[in-house]
């Protein structure tokens, strides 16, 4: 068995435009999807400036294919090493031909010059056989799996292994689907104690951290896109992302692993924030997003010290209180955690909620400069009518932190019982949500929506009527996609003082940074960020 390609491994390549060295040897193929030659040629001139190791050209993607006349245009024009694959609709390909032709071609291929090509495992000792003595020095035959439905146990991919070695394979191809992100875990598993060159990937959203963390864990290579959406496979990320939202050169197996855990995730913004950051101090740390749904689960079986430290969000903040092994007297008041930390000596889960902190400081900076008030007098927020919608994590983090300052707290939310519940606990008053409309005791209230009504796609939706608004001085939103709700546009027609929910964001961010690095939070780069994206 002939180990990785020794031009494009050994010592590791250069990272991007040769400038520095990239700290793991696994390879960013684009996969090249068009249905003509020409759009082809130019994808590949696209994936040579994005700095991608090589490509793999879809075969099965072209409207009219002529082997011979094409496959010698696809290599000689090819800036980049090339990977052919020929994919049948059987394996979830577009080729839906004669099947000795397929074969005929990607033989071809390896006899023109192709760096690697994938033939499948149902027909790969049967082609392996038939190349014996003609197949050139240089090419690599990646034999592939795809399992559309789900990822099997340990076990049974141990075996999927040793089959496809047994091929006379150079290199292990296996795809599976993440029903769960637990799945990734034996990915994972199999990726680094497989002896051969693998590419191990998970398909689909929940998969997304196999095609991120294969270049910790080892793996030979991984897939990014040039366009978004443009896919070869559920779940690929765009080549851009892997480079400079996840600094994929960087990564190496000390990497320290950190996420937001929620459901839904793909709106988050927080790994901009972070992997900038680490970046930028030269912290050996990636930080990803985790669509999760059960969180208990996912704790369990990412337990090693190597998965350092989560932030949490809807709808796991609760739970959270219950997974960690020591919760912070402060969230387990609120009844909600936002940042769990792993203790690197003894992988214990601390878990701590640096949410109210952002939102209550935001909305006190908001009221000093709407009155002109010094912060040395006291809160502004004490003795202020305070009414929160939403009775989850967040909305008890703001009444708790609230209560905290001096505010008289009142809970809106949809089920009357669970604002009952929390308003008696933080020890405050219960409304329904259809009656806030009505709510106005006084004037110069104050309004904090933690729900995600507002949120995107639904960005029409409102928790409250705008005539409603004009009783509040001050209207804060947890939602910041997009920044400016339509709550907050509304009640900034009204003459409000409006607090985004960036604000709440930017300021429980500094403080997980700091519990996540032990380092000071970069707080004039975290406002850069941001106000890129």
């Amino acid at each position: 068995m002939d180990t990785a390609n020794p031009s494009l491994v050994s010592g590791f390549k250069m990272a991007g435009n040769g400038s520095e060295m990239s700290k793991n040897p696994t390879l960013i193929c684009v996969p090249i999807m068009a249905d003509s030659i020409d759009k082809m040629v130019a994808n590949m001139v696209k994936a040579k400036a994005s700095t991608a190791d090589l490509v793999e050209i879809r075969l099965d993607s072209l409207k009219n294919f002529n082997p011979f006349q094409d496959l010698k245009v696809l290599i000689k024009e090819c800036p980049l090493p090339t990977l052919f694959t020929y994919r049948p609709v059987w394996e979830g390909g577009m080729y839906d031909g004669d099947e000795k032709e397929r074969l005929d071609a990607l033989q071809l291929a390896m006899e023109l010059g192709a760096d690697y090509i994938d033939v499948e495992l149902k027909v790969a000792h049967e082609f392996i056989k038939s190349i014996d003595g003609k197949k050139p020095e240089k090419i690599k035959v990646i034999v592939s799996s795809h399992n559309y439905q789900n990822t099997p146990s340990v076990e049974d991919l141990g075996n999927l292994v040793a089959k496809i070695q047994s091929t006379g394979a150079d290199i292990v191809k296996i795809a599976t689907t993440a029903v769960d992100i637990t799945d990734v875990a034996r990915i994972f598993q199999i990726t680094v104690h497989t002896q051969v060159p693998i590419i191990g990937l998970v398909m689909g959203e929940r998969g997304l951290i196999s095609r991120i963390l294969c270049a910790k864990f080892g793996g030979y290579l991984t897939f990014g896109t040039l366009e978004p959406g443009v896919i070869s496979a559920p779940g690929q990320p765009t080549i851009n992302d892997l480079l400079n939202l996840y600094n994929f050169r960087q990564l190496g197996p000390d990497t320290k692993v950190y996420g937001v855990i929620g459901k839904p995730v793909g709106h988050s913004k927080s790994p901009i924030l972070y992997n900038e950051a680490f970046k930028s101090v030269g912290f050996n740390g990636i930080y990803v997003k985790l669509l999760v749904d059960d969180l208990a689960k996912f704790l369990r079986t990412y337990s090693s010290t190597d998965f350092a430290g989560f932030s949490c969000t809807i709808p796991h903040k609760e739970a959270a209180v219950k997974c960690c092994d020591e919760v912070d007297p402060v969230a387990k008041s609120i009844g909600a955690v936002n940042c769990i930390v792993r203790n690197q000596s003894d992988g214990k889960l601390f878990g701590y909620n640096t949410d109210y902190i952002g939102a209550i400081s935001a909305i006190e900076d908001g009221l000093q400069a709407r009155y002109n008030i010094s912060s040395i007098t006291g809160s502004p927020l004490a003795g202020k009518l305070f009414v929160v919608i939403g009775a989850g994590g967040a909305g008890k983090a703001l009444a708790y932190g609230a209560k905290q300052k001096g505010a008289r707290v009142v809970i809106a939310n949809r089920t009357y019982e669970r604002a009952r519940e929390l308003a008696d606990v933080v020890g405050g008053d219960a409304l329904s949500l259809d009656d806030l409309a009505s709510f106005h005791p006084e004037d110069g209230m104050i309004l904090a929506n933690t729900t995600s009504i507002g949120m995107q796609p639904k960005i029409d939706e409102t928790p409250i009527p705008k005539n409603a608004l004009k009783y509040y001085s001050l209207v804060f939103d947890a939602v910041y996609t997009p920044i400016i709700t339509r709550l907050l546009r509304e009640a900034e027609e009204n003459g409000a003082v409006i607090v985004s929910g960036l604000e709440m964001f930017i300021g429980q961010a500094y403080e997980q940074y700091e519990r996540f690095t032990g380092l000071p939070a970069p707080k004039e780069q975290f406002r850069r960020t941001l106000s890129k994206y």
